[in-house]
């Protein structure tokens, strides 16, 4: 079950990244486990799932590199990777967790990395 809502900040990422605007948001995943946390590979999905609802573009490539453990504070910081190669890091951070649902904050940094040179 996937929850969201919009938070208060607004980022405008440059065409170089994705072309996009991209605001801050939020989700929600229910886990199973009695130790809840999202695995890496569900997190990077919801995150670009609704990164994608949020702006009305594309579901963008975004990697998170582990899994994120349902206690309020714990934050992981994942990679949105555009089509030109260019990247954006992204913040994770657990606003609460309420039984085995993990509600968490996505928030895009400023400003893009630009695409490796050959």
């Amino acid at each position: 079950m996937i929850k969201s809502r919009l938070a208060a900040a607004t980022l405008a990422l440059s065409a170089v990244a994705a072309g996009a605007l991209l605001v801050g948001c939020s989700g929600s995943v229910s886990v199973g486990s009695t130790d809840p946390k999202v695995s890496k590979d569900k997190l990077s999905d919801t995150v670009a799932e609704q990164l994608a609802k949020t702006t009305g573009q594309p579901k963008p490539d975004v990697t998170c590199p582990k899994d994120l453990v349902g206690k309020v504070g714990n934050a992981t910081r994942c990679t949105l990777t555009a089509s030109d190669g260019s990247t954006l890091g992204v913040t994770v951070t657990v606003s609460k967790v309420d039984g085995k649902n993990v509600n968490f904050d996505i928030k895009a940094d400023d400003t893009p990395s630009p695409a490796p040179s050959n």
